[in-house]
């Protein structure tokens, strides 16, 4: 007996308040709509996840170029240097005409025969 009485209660209000009764929900095609748009998303997502990922290897490898590159260019950088520096001592050697060395002997001084201050 409540029950029949919820219900018609129920049916009451739906005809006391028009909005409730003029809306009609077709629920099978609410379902399948948002089953369809959650699978959208979902593929979205996996190709954005992808695509993130793929962007992150490409910067890591360019980083990794990037470094290489950098070493190299130090190394040409001393080398350079390096040249510039030494073209410029030998020519100026030659000017002095200095010589190679080839045996060095070394002289023993004793202790002795230094003089001394008084």
């Amino acid at each position: 007996m409540t029950t029949t009485t919820l219900h018609a209660n129920n049916r009451a209000l739906y005809h006391k308040i028009p909005v409730l009764g003029a809306i009609k929900i077709n629920w099978k095609l609410f379902y399948l709509s948002a089953i369809a748009a959650s699978l959208a998303m979902l593929i979205m997502y996996i190709y954005m996840v992808n695509q993130l990922i793929q962007g992150a290897y490409v910067i890591k490898n360019y980083n990794k170029d990037v470094a290489a590159l950098l070493k190299e260019n130090k190394v040409l950088e001393v080398n350079f240097a390096e040249s510039g520096f030494l073209a410029g001592v030998q020519e100026k050697a030659r000017e002095l005409s200095f010589e190679k060395t080839t045996g060095v002997t070394y002289i023993k001084v004793l202790q002795n025969s230094l003089a001394e201050a008084k």
